[in-house]
């Protein structure tokens, strides 16, 4: 589990997920309409340098190196987006009960702050469970450590590490001032250097005091912090119903999207003709992280309410597409 190019078939993946947790397929359609015929932008839409926290990554990560990759031909491949086929690769549908499936999720564990000053504790798995059809990520006011909160930080590392795909998480967000749950990428094996050299993607990051905006960003060498390449917008109700959150990972491109509606690309080529790895770190695996934070840089820049606690995060499911055709693009000796 969890090559670069790691395939199963996972029968009754694709099926309609009608559990308790979330509305159906039916939904995801409705949603999924409302969101083309609403397409017109929100006055707090836009691409933008978004002013997004100094180090989302958290603490250093093994097998980081100090000397960043040298420049290479990242673009040297030709496909037809429109041509594309997708196959589910990995998939948590979270269709049983208890703890999170361990062939599948681990934990990052402790509260350092995380890069951001972050005010909660992780725990291992006391703050996660499986139930109703769910993944609840609970945040609550209790003692860990040295900190007053504990939450969850799951992680697919070396269980689940994917190049290149579709990721999609469906899920329902927390709301209160200080919250800041998130879903996004990071890289398995720090091949160009500790963060932000080897590069960072969010599929989906929302803080409490911006109540229904959405978030979604790549940082690398060039563009990090409060200096990401991104896009925020207003998705209505992100905390009422359940909304699905995606990048399309491509070789050379990477497209956000929330229901089925694209939303930003990054396109490296925008900034350079000859990309070198500070723009592009994007070529060598990566696993998924679903976590919930409490304050922090950017979570608790307009302060932090505990009152309502504790809050949940609810994820629906997680799903990985890969592309045959990219696949055989690249080659199966590629990093």
């Amino acid at each position: 589990m969890g090559g670069k190019y790691w395939r199963v078939l996972l029968a009754g993946a694709l099926a309609v997920n009608l559990s308790a947790c979330g509305t159906g397929a039916e939904d995801a359609e409705r949603q999924r309409a409302e969101a083309e015929q609403t397409g017109e932008a929100d006055p707090k839409d836009g691409e933008r340098e978004e002013e997004l926290p100094e180090a989302e990554s958290g603490e250093a990560q093994p097998s980081q190196t100090e000397t960043p990759g040298e420049g290479r031909d990242t673009f040297g491949y030709e496909y037809t987006r429109e041509d594309l086929t997708w196959e589910l690769v990995w998939a948590d549908e979270f269709d049983y009960e208890g703890a999170p499936d361990p062939d599948k999720w681990g934990y990052d564990v402790g509260g350092s702050g995380w890069g951001n000053n972050e005010l909660q504790y992780y725990t291992e798995g006391d703050n996660a469970v499986v139930k109703d059809g769910c993944l609840v990520i609970e945040a609550r006011k209790e003692t860990a450590g040295t900190r007053d909160y504990t939450s969850a930080r799951l992680v697919t590392r070396e269980k689940g590490d994917w190049l290149y795909g579709k990721i999609e998480i469906r899920a329902k967000l927390p709301s209160g001032l200080g919250t800041w749950p998130a879903a996004w990428l990071l890289p398995t094996d720090w091949e160009y250097g500790q963060w932000p050299a080897s590069g960072e993607i969010d599929i989906m990051e929302h803080v409490g005091y911006d109540q229904d905006v959405i978030v979604q960003s790549v940082h690398n060498q060039k563009f990090n912090g409060g200096k990401s390449r991104g896009v925020s917008y207003h998705l209505e109700g992100v905390s009422d119903d359940f909304h699905v959150y995606a990048v399309e990972w491509l070789p050379d491109k990477l497209i956000f999207s929330a229901d089925g509606m694209e939303r930003y690309t990054y396109d490296p080529l925008k900034f350079s003709e000859t990309p070198s790895y500070e723009l592009w770190p994007f070529d060598r695996r990566m696993h998924i992280l679903l976590n919930l934070a409490f304050g922090g840089n950017w979570g608790g820049a307009k302060g932090t309410d505990d009152s309502y606690f504790p809050v949940e995060y609810y994820i629906d499911y997680v799903r990985v597409y890969q592309s045959p055709e990219i696949v055989e693009l690249i080659g199966e000796d590629a990093p």
